[in-house]
């Protein structure tokens, strides 16, 4: 088992091909080893080493793929959703203190007029089998990176290959594995969102895990369709089949209308989404049931948000191969439970069994509950953190006699299968989208109208949640719903925006005087699901 990110990277046989691209080029193993460390040398080059936090913001690609991956053999990687406005990527910038921006020339204005001048700039170019990273010069000229970059290196040739023997690097460490290798946010509820470190270890242990609960192979290759500032992307859809020497499609994203397509010309083993990814995936299946039937896939994964009953077995109907429903977290570097494929038994409605980690359910007092009784799903083993970054507060109520507590509200059963029966936190889950119902709440009360708010989850047909708010106007004012909605749309990413604005006298609150978000959407009446709609869907789900 591979215990930091380069020796994962190692595994593939030389020839054997590791990266594809939609426009049909790839690379080797050999290729993407010879790639991933140019790109490392040519940051070393710059002074980036151990610790520092590279920021990503790229679409989802090739590019993305091999961005990650240099990053976390040279220092921290930081992927950020390319969707976020420069508001949000100000704060993450920040609150991560990246060193380095890595973007591209497409889309990243948001990303660099964020940066401002207090992080090195460097853009993604070149073809995928010589992808360079280079500084960018108008923001240099700007004084953005004169304290970052030495004058003697602001313009150094690109590094071809360590086998030329060039020392650029000025003997800057690799990462080892207790080294934090990927650092991700995790939406807040009362709180600002928390800084979730990974450590390579932590990155070695997941991938591995989840490629032994799939039986991952060389000859295994993955569509991923995930996106890769998200652990479900990373990790069950990057990281574990390259963990085996096995490949990976880098696709630009989900796409319904093209993803049968994909299937018939890349012939992967597996895809692994989100629920609502596969019944978009469904709703176009009737025109392609003999393609998908011989799409040739040993499986099909879901997880980072509950499987309907109904859609899983219409899946295992249109591919004909078992549906594999897992459990994840960003706190355990993704992976916890699935089910086992053939022979083993698939149990319907439940995630299945741990994988790699020991799992308890504790009632509030943290002691054990014997199956079939609720209580709070907790975990402990090599891919749980150790602690959120800086954060004592949420490290004491995270953590209990060792275990880490989920959030989630579960039982197993009698031969340890795992299932889901409620939430005990506040975050919204949007089809696998994370969202923060505090930094929805402050937008709001920016409207010069709003007095009070606080956003909720409400049902959603194909998302399982989406995104509610009630609000409070001040007296003597008017807003109405769709003014509001294009309030926190100037502010937040698309999928954050309140599907529905509720105006309400007065807010309901506990004895404490704090809102109450959970329950809210039974108390107004907004228990039956919404349908779905083309401003409901996004174009890419985070998973």
């Amino acid at each position: 088992m591979a215990d930091t990110v380069w020796s994962l990277l190692g595994v593939g046989a030389a020839g054997d091909p590791a990266l594809l691209a939609e426009d049909g080029r790839v690379l080797t193993h050999d290729e993407l080893r010879a790639t991933v460390t140019r790109l490392r040398e040519r940051m070393r080059g710059l002074g980036v080493g151990v610790g520092d936090r590279i920021a990503i913001v790229l679409p989802n690609g090739p590019a993305m793929a091999v961005a990650f991956l240099a990053a976390a053999v040279t220092g921290c990687a930081a992927p950020l959703n390319p969707r976020y406005r420069s508001d949000e990527l100000r704060f993450y910038l920040k609150d991560l203190r990246a060193r380095v921006l890595i973007t591209d020339d497409s889309g990243g204005e948001a990303a660099r007029e964020a940066a401002g001048d207090h992080v090195l700039g460097l853009r993604m170019q070149g073809s995928l089998d010589a992808l360079d990273l280079v500084p960018d010069h108008r923001r240099a000229d700007e004084g953005m990176s004169r304290t970052l970059i030495p004058d003697s290196i602001r313009d150094p040739q690109p590094a071809t290959d360590s086998s030329h023997g060039a020392d650029i690097s000025g003997g800057i460490a690799d990462p080892g594995p207790d080294d934090v290798a990927l650092v991700l946010h995790t939406s807040g509820t009362t709180s600002r969102p928390k800084i979730v470190p990974l450590r390579q270890r932590n990155l070695g242990c997941s991938a591995a895990a989840i490629a032994d609960s799939l039986r991952l192979t060389a000859a295994d290759r993955s569509l991923n369709v995930m996106p890769l500032f998200h652990i479900h992307g990373l990790l069950a859809g990057l990281l574990a089949p390259l963990s085996v020497g096995g490949s990976v499609v880098a696709t630009d994203g989900f796409d319904a209308f093209g993803f049968f397509g994909q299937l018939r010309c890349f012939r992967p083993t597996y895809y692994t989404a989100v629920p609502t990814m596969h019944q978009m995936a469904l709703a176009r299946s009737a025109r392609h049931a003999e393609e998908a039937r011989s799409a040739g896939l040993r499986f099909v994964r879901s997880s980072s948000a509950s499987m309907p009953a109904p859609v899983l077995i219409e899946l295992q109907g249109l591919f004909g191969v078992p549906v594999i429903e897992a459990y994840g977290m960003t706190e355990a570097t993704h992976q916890m439970c699935a089910n086992p494929l053939p022979p083993g038994e698939a149990k319907t409605q439940s995630v299945g069994l741990p994988t790699g980690i020991e799992l308890a359910i504790l009632d509030e007092a943290g002691r054990p509950q014997p199956p079939g009784t609720r209580g709070e799903v907790c975990i402990k083993g090599p891919t749980v953190i150790d602690g959120y970054e800086a954060n004592p507060a949420a490290d004491e109520a995270a953590f209990t006699g060792g275990w880490f507590r989920t959030g989630d509200e579960g039982h197993v059963d009698g031969d340890g299968y795992l299932y889901l029966t409620g939430r005990l936190k506040e975050q919204i889950n949007r089809g696998g989208e994370k969202v923060s119902p505090l930094e929805v709440d402050e937008v709001l009360l920016r409207h010069e109208a709003v007095a009070q708010a606080v956003t909720f989850a409400v049902p959603h047909e194909k998302l399982g949640e989406d995104v509610a708010a009630a609000v409070v106007l001040v007296p003597g004012t008017a807003a109405t719903e769709a003014e509001l909605r294009q309030h926190v749309g100037r502010s937040l990413a698309a999928f954050k925006i309140p599907r529905r604005v509720v105006f309400c006298d007065d807010l309901p609150k506990g004895p404490t005087g704090k809102l109450q978000r959970i329950g809210l959407a039974q108390r107004l009446g907004l228990t039956q699901p919404t349908e779905p709609d083309a401003e409901s869907l996004p174009a890419e789900e985070e998973g």
